[in-house]
C-alpha cells in the first residue's frame, strides 16, 4: 500500500480546550476515526498559536480559554495560517453567535453539549467548505410578518443585502457579483441569514420577505 497515498487523506486536527476531559475525550474520539488524526492537543491559547499554524487542517477551538479571548485566538490563527478551518465550541449559543463566528473566520460553530457525533461530522463538513452551526429548531409556523421585519432589523448591513438578493431569486454566484463577494462566503451569509429569520429554505425566507415588505436595501461594500 502506497502510505503516502493514505496520509494525504487524512484530516490533521487540533484539539483546543482548557478543560482536560473534554480534551482527551475529543482526541480519544477524533481518533478513532479512520480519516482523522488528532495532531495537536492544548489547554490554552497561546500554546495554540504556537503550535497549530501549518500543522493542523482543522481546528476544534474553545471560545471561553483561560488566557485569551477564543475569538481573538481564530483571528489570529488565520493571521499565520489562513488555510486554516476553526469551529468554534461554545457552552451557550449568545445573540448573533453566528455573525461573530463568521466575524472571526471561523467556519461555523457547536455547543459543548452537542454528541461526539456532531463534532466527527462538524470536522468534514468544514472540509468540503460547508458552514457548521446547531441545527435549529424548526420553527412550528411561519413567522407572523412583524417578527420577520422585527428579525430582519437585527441582521447586518451585508445580510440584509444578501436576503434582499434571496427575494429577487438570484443564485449564489449573482449575489457575489453583485456583493463582491466569493460564491463560498455568500453560502455562509445565507446560512446566517436562513437561522436568524428562522427559515428552513430559500423560498421561505424569500416569500416571507415580500409578504412582510421590508425596506428593500442596497449593500455599500464594507
Amino acid at each position: 500500500m502506497d502510505t503516502s497515498m493514505t496520509n494525504q487523506t487524512v484530516i490533521r486536527v487540533a484539539v483546543i480546550d482548557d478543560h482536560e476531559v473534554v480534551r482527551v475525550g475529543l482526541k480519544s474520539l477524533i481518533d478513532l476515526q479512520p480519516d482523522l488524526s488528532v495532531v495537536v492537543a492544548c489547554a490554552t491559547g497561546r500554546e495554540a498559536l504556537a503550535a497549530v499554524p501549518h500543522a493542523a487542517d482543522v481546528v476544534v477551538l474553545d471560545f471561553r480559554l483561560p488566557d485569551l479571548d477564543g475569538f481573538v485566538v481564530c483571528r489570529r490563527l488565520l493571521q499565520q495560517d489562513p488555510t486554516l478551518r476553526i469551529i468554534i465550541l461554545t457552552s451557550f449559543e449568545r445573540p448573533n453567535m453566528a455573525h461573530d463566528v463568521a466575524d472571526a473566520g471561523a467556519r461555523g460553530y457547536l455547543l459543548k453539549e452537542a454528541r461526539g457525533h456532531a463534532v466527527i461530522t462538524g470536522i468534514r463538513q468544514v472540509m468540503q467548505d460547508q458552514w457548521v452551526c446547531p441545527a435549529p429548531h424548526p420553527p412550528t409556523s411561519a413567522p407572523e410578518p412583524s417578527d420577520f421585519l422585527r428579525r430582519f432589523e437585527t441582521l447586518t448591513p451585508r445580510e440584509k443585502a444578501v436576503l434582499t438578493g434571496l427575494s429577487r431569486g438570484q443564485t449564489n454566484a449573482q449575489i457575489g457579483h453583485a456583493l463582491g463577494l466569493s460564491e463560498l462566503t455568500v453560502k455562509d451569509y445565507v446560512s446566517h441569514v436562513l437561522l436568524k429569520m428562522g427559515c428552513a429554505r430559500r423560498i421561505e425566507v424569500a416569500r416571507l420577505f415580500h409578504h412582510s415588505h421590508p425596506p428593500q436595501y442596497s449593500d455599500q461594500k464594507e
